[in-house]
């Protein structure tokens, strides 16, 4: 494509009525879903998903993006529905989420800068709320909060390990009260959960209002209802709640809404984009964060389950790099061939595949074709994944858009034709917590048994007695090993997974089960992105990738 198309001439190739489309200038949009007919035939849902990823990530963005570009040109009715970039990684290490080559989303500067501000509308409305509880405690509190027990943090969007943990309020007495407190960066936010989950503005403000921002001195949770408040954050959030719509380099059409972390939160594109999207399309193409040991789990146990949708089939996305870090390869080795380590890195690709047939959904691999890769080491993986019952597809995405993706496509799509599909979450809705916890740690990161902090037992059995039992579960690891240690490469061996910390998020419907180290404020990296990123003299944002 010589130059974007028009929005709305996307908007119309989608089937967008012109009456759900609200224009932001002229390369994106606004889509009002409660415009669009609720009476659809939905499409099918192909959900993109990796092994366990390097430190550099996977490519799954960027084969998403080649599958909707290759989808249309096999003329197949299509869009593709991915997560708001965030500031943070932006501009800290992992740098943009907006593809990349051929393979990518445009405008791509503004999509990974402020684009039509939704991440600032999540970050105003979750800090007007802890604004409203440190004001609440310091006039009357009435709800007799416990100072030391909010459970609401602040947020921003910006990686700053300084303020994982502080204290504030420590001037006069008219300057409020001292007190611990710590921020989060604003995709690990239950705000942004709660709006990648809500279907409306009516459960968006249902949702809000059930979030516990704190304990009373009793003991008891307190919500954000009971504090108020709630219909200010939905005023701030009304436009923030429906999806953008936005075209690859191809003119794919694209939602990009909502940005959950994949760690502490589900680590997927909002529910309102996805299904309007499947009613929209035929074929939706959607991505879950980091590999099938948290992106897929995540994405069935708690957007499916929720949202009443179902995936048709997955992609695995690999690349020899990723088998060669499993395999023992040395980190600046990565790039370099070594079918040696291809090879020993394989157990940790089957493990994925292995665990999405127990989760019931029938999948084949993408390998993410690199410069560096060798003939030889494509067709061990190939052959691995024959014996294995599966089928392989080299992708070249980032170099060649839909025409390096066309095969992948064909065999994505009748994957999805199959039939084969059927979804199997590994708990009941209504089961104990604690058995939440076992089924997955034993099952898909191959634990032999779940060890609690002290503090982190009595907090799940309180939970559980208190009601909040029938919530999911987002199991809270590290993205780099199926265990709960980064270190750990391929496959665990035996070992115990260790709970340390968990919290409630009832808004979002799940409970944060938290293991090894992880951090909902991440810290730049020596050289961090926002070093090289500079506007130029043309206007041009330079340096974003």
């Amino acid at each position: 494509m010589e130059s974007p198309l028009p929005i709305n001439e996307v908007a119309a190739r989608l089937g967008v009525p012109a009456e759900a489309l609200e224009p932001y200038g002229r390369d994106r949009a606004k889509i009002r879903t409660e415009a669009l007919s609720p009476d659809a035939t939905p499409g099918k849902l192909i959900l993109v998903t990796a092994m366990t990823p390097t430190p550099k990530g996977a490519g799954k963005t960027v084969i998403s993006i080649g599958l909707g570009q290759a989808f249309g040109q096999l003329d197949v009715s299509h869009c593709v529905c991915l997560r708001e970039p965030s500031l943070g990684p932006t501009l800290g290490m992992k740098g943009g989420a907006a593809g990349g080559g051929k393979a990518q989303l445009i405008p791509m500067e503004d999509i990974n800068l402020h684009f039509t501000g939704d991440l600032h509308a999540v970050t105003s409305a979750h800090n007007l709320l802890a604004a409203l509880i440190d004001n609440h405690i310091h006039f009357d509190n009435r709800l007799d909060l416990d100072p030391a027990r909010i459970a609401w943090p602040r947020v921003m969007d910006l990686c700053d390990r300084q303020l994982r943990d502080c204290e504030i309020g420590r001037g006069r007495k008219s300057d409020g009260f001292a007190h611990s407190t710590r921020f989060d960066i604003t995709a690990a936010s239950e705000v942004m959960a709660v709006l990648a989950l809500a279907r409306d503005r009516a459960e968006l403000e249902a949702r809000l209002g059930r979030m516990v921002v704190a304990w009373d001195r009793a003991g008891r949770p307190r919500t954000a209802s009971e504090v108020g408040g709630v219909g200010a954050m939905v005023a701030l959030l009304q436009r923030a709640l429906w999806p953008n719509l936005v075209q690859t380099v191809e003119g794919t059409p694209v939602l990009v809404h909502a940005g959950p972390f994949a760690n502490i939160a589900h680590g997927c594109s909002s529910l309102s984009a996805t299904r309007a999207a499947l009613g929209l399309s035929d074929y939706v193409i959607t991505e879950a964060g980091f590999g099938a040991d948290l992106g897929a789990e995540k994405f069935l146990h708690i957007k499916c389950r929720q949202g009443g949708l179902a995936p048709d089939a997955a992609v695995v996305v690999a690349n020899c790099a990723m088998l060669r870090y499993h395999g023992g390869a040395a980190d600046d080795a990565l790039d370099s061939p070594d079918t040696s380590a291809v090879e020993r890195g394989l157990p940790n690709l089957k493990a994925h595949l292995d665990n999405l047939a127990t989760l019931g959904i029938p999948a084949l691999v993408a390998l993410n074709r690199h410069p560096g890769d060798s003939n030889e080491e494509h067709r061990v993986v190939g052959e691995a994944c024959e014996r294995w019952g599966s089928s392989m597809v080299v992708a070249e995405s980032y170099a060649r858009g839909g025409d390096g993706t066309r095969v992948l496509a064909t065999q994505v799509k009748a994957l999805a034709d199959s039939g084969r599909a059927n979804p199997r979450p590994l708990y009941a809705a209504d089961a104990p917590l604690r058995d939440k916890v076992e089924a997955l740690a034993t099952t898909l990161y191959r634990a032999d048994g779940v060890d609690y902090d002290e503090t982190a037992a009595a907090e799940l059995d309180r939970l559980q007695d208190m009601g909040f039992g029938e919530l999911g579960v987002c199991m809270a690891k590290t993205q780099y090993s199926l265990s709960d240690r980064q270190r750990v490469r391929n496959l665990p061996g035996a070992y115990r997974m260790r709970v340390r910390e968990v919290e409630v998020r009832a808004g979002a419907g799940f409970v944060v089960v938290k293991t090894g180290r992880i951090m909902t404020m991440p810290g730049m990296p020596r050289d961090p992105n926002a070093l090289h990123i500079h506007l130029g003299q043309d206007g041009v944002v330079r340096g974003l990738f």
